[in-house]
């Protein structure tokens, strides 16, 4: 047998007859009822009973324990049916059912699934009628429509490609019309800037700080000699800044009083990802003037992550480098040092924003 089924996590799995699943350990559903367990991963295997149902076989290293109630009532009557492909199903209510994920053909179907399975289990209708259950973990997903039109099949973001296309359309008159405005602000006062770190969280420390004007001018550019870490392995690799490097630098708190007065004189402050620089810089302020502070900063990212979404949905990655990339910038320096990436985000900036300055 050499045919193979895609699951809907993405595996492939082979036909195998029950003599070789056999060989292999492999228990089928069934068996797993009987020793009170059910599977927690996808099946390794599967095979298709004389009604054409698929029966599937689960590798018993991927088991757990049923729950209690599904099993552990020593004086209860235990009612089963006898499937076509001679299966033995129990019966089971369908609180039960649906606390292991087995559902009626009718609720799967509500739920966007095909059942493709022979049944896991049933109950009983007032009526007396059978009512199966199937698993839906083994349900094959169909395709979701549109949210918005409900007609076609859904392509991104929950629409059909035309409702995409038509929602793209919106949102990149929308940015454009944002990216292209008229600001009118003075190059001395925006400033860049960027920050090099002993690590990634905000317990690390900075190591240096660059903060350059629109105009091109370097307001400054320092190492920074941290007060609690003494090596930085990890980071070290990325920047180069070692702690020989830092050992005579200024610490942060004697150029505070420097950087504050550069920071309180500007109008916008602009990094790129900024949300980790602000998480470091912000402690030069207290109370509403941090509030001040904060609202003068601007991403750099953001707005570039905005660009992309709505000009270039292929690109999935937002670095400063690509962001290089994209728009075929060359740098100025070695990338990762303040210097380089300050320089850098201020020449992303003036292409995603060509009118942002008075002149």
């Amino acid at each position: 047998m050499e045919n193979e089924m895609k699951l809907r996590s993405g595996a492939t799995i082979r036909q195998l007859g029950g003599e070789e699943a056999s060989r292999k350990n492999y228990l089928t559903r069934q068996t797993l009822s009987k020793l009170h367990l059910m599977p927690s991963g996808d099946p390794v295997a599967y095979d298709v009973a004389p009604d054409g149902q698929i029966i599937y076989y689960f590798d018993p290293g991927r088991v757990v324990e049923a729950p209690p109630e599904m099993w552990y009532f020593p004086n209860a009557r235990k009612d089963t049916m006898t499937l076509p492909s001679g299966t033995v199903i129990e019966r089971m209510s369908t609180k039960n059912a649906a606390a292991n994920g087995y559902y009626t053909r009718e609720k799967l179907c509500r739920m966007h699934y095909e059942v493709v399975e022979e049944p896991v289990a049933y109950t009983l209708k007032t009526d007396k009628s059978v009512l199966y259950f199937f698993d839906k973990k083994t349900a094959k997903r169909l395709p979701l429509n549109c949210v918005r039109c409900g007609k076609d099949i859904r392509y991104k973001k929950k629409l059909c490609r035309a409702c995409y296309e038509e929602d793209l359309a919106v949102r990149r008159a929308e940015g454009d019309a944002h990216r292209s405005a008229h600001y009118h602000m003075a190059r001395e006062k925006v400033l860049f800037f960027d920050l090099e770190l002993t690590g990634f969280y905000d317990h690390d420390e900075i190591l240096s700080i660059t903060i350059v004007d629109a105009t091109g001018k370097l307001i400054m550019d320092t190492l920074v000699k941290p007060q609690k870490k003494k090596k930085w392995k990890n980071t070290e690799k990325v920047h180069g800044i070692t702690p020989d490097m830092v050992s005579d630098a200024p610490s942060m708190k004697e150029l505070e009083p420097k950087i504050r007065q550069i920071f309180d004189e500007a109008e916008n402050i602009i990094a790129y990802g900024v949300s980790t620089d602000y998480s470091h810089i912000k402690y030069l302020y207290e109370g509403k003037e941090q509030e001040a502070f904060r609202d003068k900063i601007r991403c750099c990212a953001n707005e570039y992550v905005r660009y992309i979404t709505e000009h270039r949905p292929d690109l999935s990655h937002a670095s400063l480098t690509d962001a290089m990339s994209c728009f075929e910038i060359e740098w100025n320096g070695v990338a990762h040092t303040s210097m380089a990436d300050t320089v850098a985000c201020m020449k992303v900036w003036e292409v995603l924003f060509p009118n942002y300055y008075a002149d």
